[in-house]
């Protein structure tokens, strides 16, 4: 009887847990909306915000390896100039 009174005392604290960081988690993730809507307000374009942050999470490696794909798939979708032109 002790062990399930134990475990069911885990259990609450691990939920209790969990509600109260999905608490922080929302209101952080009102804060950053608050944030581009102010930046937007300045004049900033937020599609572009967002894509600079997601930019500057990746490893510099990564992010070379990404824009030297992209560039190959524009190029032959050509979609990139050749310095011909």
């Amino acid at each position: 009887m002790a062990e399930e009174s134990v475990a069911q005392d885990q259990l609450r604290a691990f939920i209790e847990r969990i509600e109260r960081m999905e608490e922080e988690k929302a209101a952080i993730a009102n804060d950053i909306k608050e944030i581009y809507a102010e930046a937007k307000g300045n004049g900033f374009d937020t599609k572009i915000l967002r894509k600079i942050v997601a930019i500057r999470k990746q490893d510099a490696n990564e992010r070379m390896e990404q824009e030297a794909l992209l560039e190959l798939y524009m190029s032959a979708l050509g979609m990139v100039a050749s310095s011909e032109d």
